[in-house]
């Protein structure tokens, strides 16, 4: 493939933006000679094409060297990236749905749970949009996603074989004719994983500890019920996805141990993302960030007194699923 068209995308940043994004670039640029003062808001085609000859031969200069040296660097962040475990994402704010900046900044680490909250509509599901597609200003709210600190190569973002962001939706069905065990064996396979039937058999054996109700190996996946088809995807990918990143629309409209989920996506050393309207899961967050009008309006940390809030939802919260297993059993409900 042709190397400007693989690196094409960093010369259609302004210099504003890669003073933040990439401080690499723009060190080497000044080291150059190249004054950048007023100069934020051309991209970086637009500065090397407007260089000026005597400037040029005065420093020795050559565009084509210094696309040479651009490409250099950002290869080498590229396969440093490539290299290390994804340590951090960082959420670098755009507009909301009016225009208006965010101005802020949220840096989420490995083995962290933050919450999305907002009302319908306020624009959650557009913030995981974003970081599923690892933004570089080209979504609607122009909002960046770094990862481990650096803007990602389009070549990067869109790998099939090397991808960041899983995501569970609000709405899992299968249609595919194959039992629960021959999906999670086939996705053990593709991983090239040698004790494939074992791993299966271990992601079944997890999803039936967070699903309400049992399935086995041999259950149809078009049988399952949205409940189970969830626990299932959610023990699929923290035992056999190598993406770092998960994010999850609603969980607890999923009939699933929800506590338990996000605990063994932790342990596993995901990044999760959870947009919800479930105070419980909120409050389980180490922090949440709050929507409003498409934009993130703030970010608040879980205090003390909102985890001591927390334990008391939660003893309520259990009497409630204790209802709701008498009923799935056919009980009579003459005490609560």
């Amino acid at each position: 493939m042709d190397e400007s068209v693989v690196l094409a995308d960093i010369y259609k940043n302004e210099i504003g933006q890669l003073k933040h994004l990439f401080p690499e670039i723009i060190q080497y640029l000044v080291e150059c000679g190249i004054n950048l003062r007023g100069k934020e808001n051309l991209n970086l085609e637009q500065v090397l094409e407007n260089l000026s000859e005597n400037l040029m031969q005065d420093r020795g200069l050559d565009r084509s060297i210094l696309r040479d040296t651009i490409n250099y660097l950002l290869e080498e962040k590229e396969n440093s990236l490539k290299q290390e475990e994804v340590s951090s994402i960082t959420i670098v704010g755009g507009t909301d749905k009016t225009g208006n900046l965010e101005n802020m900044e949220i840096i989420l680490k490995a083995g962290s749970v933050t919450g999305i909250v907002g009302p319908t509509g306020s624009g959650k599901s557009r913030l995981l949009a974003d970081v599923e597609w690892l933004a570089n200003g080209d979504t609607p709210t122009k909002r960046v996603v770094l990862v481990n600190g650096f803007p990602v190569n389009a070549t990067f973002r869109f790998s099939m074989e090397q991808k960041l962001v899983a995501q569970l939706s609000q709405n899992m069905n299968f249609v595919m004719d194959a039992t629960a065990g021959e999906f999670v064996r086939m996705h053990a396979e593709s991983r090239f994983a040698q004790n494939s039937e074992q791993l299966s058999e271990e992601v079944i054996a997890m999803a039936n500890e967070l699903a309400g109700e049992q399935f086995s190996y041999n259950t149809p996946l078009t049988s399952l019920s949205g409940g189970q088809s969830r626990a299932l995807m959610i023990a699929d990918t923290a035992l056999l996805s190598r993406s770092p990143i998960v994010l999850i629309d609603e969980i607890e409209n999923a009939g699933i141990d929800r506590k338990k989920a996000l605990g063994l996506l932790v342990k596993k050393g995901k990044i999760i993302l959870l947009a919800t309207h479930d105070p419980i899961l909120a409050l389980l967050a180490e922090k949440r960030m709050i929507i409003r009008n498409g934009g993130i309006v703030r970010v608040i940390e879980t205090s003390e007194t909102e985890k001591a809030f927390l334990s008391e939802l939660e003893v309520f919260d259990n009497r409630m699923q204790n209802l709701r297993e008498r009923l799935r059993a056919g009980e009579c409900i003459d005490e609560i």
